[in-house]
């Protein structure tokens, strides 16, 4: 079966966005945080909330500390922690995107609302009458919306494929390989995208052997990160990196998309 955007979409901890006239409500069990979590809408409508007071209100038996520059909610199979600075925060072995990044404001840990209701197992929703609605969980996560084999070999290629690019460009070479599982011109798996031969062998570590290489730290995190719905570089399908090539097919006949560090990118 085919990955759908749509569905990997799902798993995207998207921006929250509101209406005027709803903008100052955070409910949770009829009760308006808003002021208590010094929430607030910043660039775009991403609706940012307080650490801390959301993640006492939705795992009460969690403890929130700060340790080596990062803030920690720990509990009964919970392990939640969030670095001002990153853009992405870990529970549990998962890892969920912050593209505009944890921020630091006034003492306080500040993290999009939706990425931190589906940290603590939460459910979240909007509507104009009763603006942000949040639903008590479990307060831990549920399981990763991936398996170990999909996270080894998407690691794998991303590390692979970009020692020594930008972090954005790991998550751009994951988002590739993504799009291709869901497109109906390739293979329907990580692994099958992976070592597709259709056209010849499409990923150049598969050749020299690299993809089997143990990944970088950082290229598991930005495997987990797709996985989850983070996503760089639009639609697209193919790229390469054109002083390091002398193929020159994928510029000459596909559709230019972005550059990020020495790869550039088509659909």
């Amino acid at each position: 079966m085919k990955i759908k955007k749509t569905l990997v979409g799902l798993a995207l901890t998207a921006a929250l966005v509101l209406p005027a006239s709803a903008k100052d409500v955070l409910s949770i069990n009829g009760q308006n945080l808003w002021s208590q979590a010094q929430a607030r809408l910043v660039d775009g409508g991403t609706t940012y909330v307080s650490l801390r007071t959301i993640s006492e209100a939705l795992a009460p038996d969690a403890r929130v500390v700060w340790e080596d520059g990062a803030a920690w909610v720990r509990g009964e199979g919970l392990a939640l922690c969030a670095k001002p600075g990153d853009q992405w925060l870990t529970v549990n072995g998962r890892a969920l995107y912050v593209p505009q990044q944890v921020r630091l404001e006034n003492g306080r840990t500040m993290v999009p609302v939706r990425v931190l209701a589906e940290a603590l197992g939460s459910g979240v929703d909007w509507n104009k009458e009763t603006g942000v609605t949040l639903t008590p969980g479990k307060g831990r996560p549920g399981p990763a919306p991936y398996t170990e084999e999909e996270l080894y070999w998407m690691s794998r290629i991303i590390s692979a494929e970009s020692r020594g690019e930008p972090f954005l460009g790991k998550l751009a070479v994951g988002t590739v390989v993504l799009n291709r599982v869901a497109s109906e011109e390739f293979p329907d798996t990580i692994y099958d995208v992976i070592f597709d031969r259709k056209w010849g062998i499409q990923f150049e570590p598969v050749s020299n052997g690299t993809v089997y290489d143990e990944p970088t730290q950082e290229s598991v995190l930005a495997a987990k990160l797709v996985l989850e719905g983070a996503r760089a570089a639009g639609d697209s399908l193919y790229f390469l990196a054109p002083e390091l090539t002398d193929n020159h097919w994928t510029m000459e006949n596909q559709t230019y998309v972005t550059t990020i560090g020495c790869h550039w990118f088509y659909k």
